[in-house]
């Protein structure tokens, strides 16, 4: 039975009718039906809090009540009840203490949880990575000066809701970045050799950061906690835990991988990081709720978050974590490339990773395919019109890159497209495009078009390249032939 099922019958049955008078009381109602009369608490992100006339609260995620409800959610919201949290020995201690260590302007008065993501990243100077309906992340691969904690953390990381923050993830000393390429984009195929001892360089460095921080946030704050966080082997972790007025702040080194920081509500870190599934028939409302189907034939999936694999060969576990994500299943592309046995500067082993996160996209109640073969409209088709992009592997050759960026330009000035389907067929029967190995790349299919026979792809390069197209038969030429798909 699933746990916001429980939580519903669970309150049906503590429920005396005598206080259904009560004038703060309404209905909730459940997606699998169940109803309970409860007042509004407050909204953290995407979650509520409810509480019952006989004081039991419970929190849930947003998605697990009716439309109905999550639409009254969305004025009633920003009404609700300031967050509440378990006071700490911390509390006491002023946002601007809290912020000395920090490095930068992160906390204020107002918790993160009920702030404005778009003010917060402002005053931090994330600039906005993606954004969807009702989810938005924002993200910085920092310049060497930028220090958090008292370490320089290579990627700073922030996600919301409803413009609401949810978390952050701070990624400092790992083997991906340390090693990075020079360039982002195509370029990030153009990186040196790694030197010789690099997991030497990654150790030092690792254990450099780990100390700095643990220590900056001890003499400030305390002791910490040594707690477990996350789900999956490979997402769980020994953590190191400092609260302060209902933020939580987890200190975390993968060995020979990374050290990250997160932080998260306390109501999170105490339930251990474990997020509640989503059931199928929401997950497959909203998948067919973001398909396009433009009027000159197109058919795409809009609405899927964007991740930035900055100047690294992360496009596997970025590729993946989007996909996941959009589909309902927590992830994070450090911890996926830590799975991956990513190497130094990325180049990761596609399979190695894919089995790595077939245990955790099952366990959420998400399907997972893969399969080898050529590319066919059919098969694309079969996904795309249920919502679900798919991830493809391919080499990603300047002269593909060439061939996409021109026709994505062109496209988009054109109004007659039998004229366009006749000059696109032309150039690709004309057109070679040479395999390299050393582009291996991951990229996921977005959508497709049957009379001009092209797809639409999407790169983890950041919203520049969200979109583009390329001919059936030119996308044959550099495709691998292996493709997954997490679904439903």
């Amino acid at each position: 039975m699933k746990h916001s099922t429980r939580v519903f019958l669970a309150l049906g049955l503590t429920l005396a009718s005598a206080f259904s008078q009560s004038a703060e009381l309404r209905t909730f109602t459940s997606a699998q039906g169940k109803a309970v009369q409860a007042k509004l608490v407050g909204v953290s992100g995407p979650n509520v809090t409810i509480e019952t006339a006989a004081g039991q609260k419970f929190t849930l995620p947003i998605t697990s009540l009716s439309a109905a409800d999550q639409q009254y959610l969305k004025t009633a919201g920003a009404a609700a009840p300031k967050y509440t949290f378990k006071p700490g020995p911390n509390d006491k201690l002023e946002p601007a203490a809290v912020n000395e260590i920090v490095g930068q302007p992160l906390f204020d008065e107002a918790p993160l949880w009920t702030s404005s993501a778009e003010a917060v990243a402002a005053r931090l100077k994330i600039p906005q990575e993606s954004k969807t309906k009702t989810g938005s992340s924002y993200r910085a691969y920092t310049k060497d000066d930028y220090q958090l904690f008292g370490a320089h953390p290579y990627s700073v990381a922030m996600y919301a809701e409803n413009d609401k923050v949810t978390n952050f993830s701070l990624v400092f000393a790992n083997k991906g970045d340390l090693f990075s390429a020079k360039g982002s984009g195509e370029l990030h195929f153009d990186k040196d050799t790694p030197p010789a001892k690099a997991a030497e360089i990654v150790k030092t460095a690792m254990e450099k950061d780990l100390v700095a921080i643990a220590e900056t946030l001890t003499k400030k704050l305390g002791a910490p906690k040594k707690e477990r966080f996350g789900e999956g082997k490979a997402g769980r972790m020994n953590m190191q835990r400092w609260d302060w007025r209902g933020h939580a702040i987890l200190l975390a080194e993968a060995e020979g991988e990374y050290v990250g920081v997160q932080i998260v509500t306390t109501a999170f870190a105490d339930a251990g990081g474990k997020v509640e599934d989503t059931t199928d028939k929401v997950i497959r409302a909203k998948a067919l709720a973001n398909l396009e189907k433009r009027a000159n034939g197109d058919v795409v999936i809009g609405d899927i978050p964007m991740v930035d694999q900055g100047p690294k060969g992360y496009c596997v576990p970025a590729t993946a974590e989007r996909a996941m994500r959009y589909l309902g299943v927590p992830a994070d592309m450090y911890i996926l490339a830590n799975a991956g046995e990513t190497g130094f500067g990325g180049g990761t082993s596609v399979s190695t990773l894919l089995e790595g996160m077939a245990g955790q996209i099952r366990s959420k109640r998400r399907s997972f395919d893969a399969w080898k073969g050529e590319l066919k409209l059919k098969e694309i088709a079969k996904y795309i019109d249920k919502g679900v992009p798919l991830m493809w592997c391919l080499f990603s050759t300047d002269g593909f890159n060439d061939t996409a960026n021109k026709r994505t330009k062109e496209r988009k000035d054109v109004t007659e497209w039998a004229a366009w389907k006749t000059k696109v067929t032309t150039e690709a029967a004309n057109n070679s495009l040479p395999k390299d190995k050393t582009t291996g790349h991951v990229v996921l299919i977005i959508g497709y078009n049957k009379d001009t026979n092209e797809i639409a792809f999407s790169d983890s390069w950041g919203e520049r390249f969200k979109e583009r197209w390329i001919t059936l038969p030119e996308a044959e030429q550099v495709s691998q032939q292996y493709f997954y798909v997490v679904g439903f």
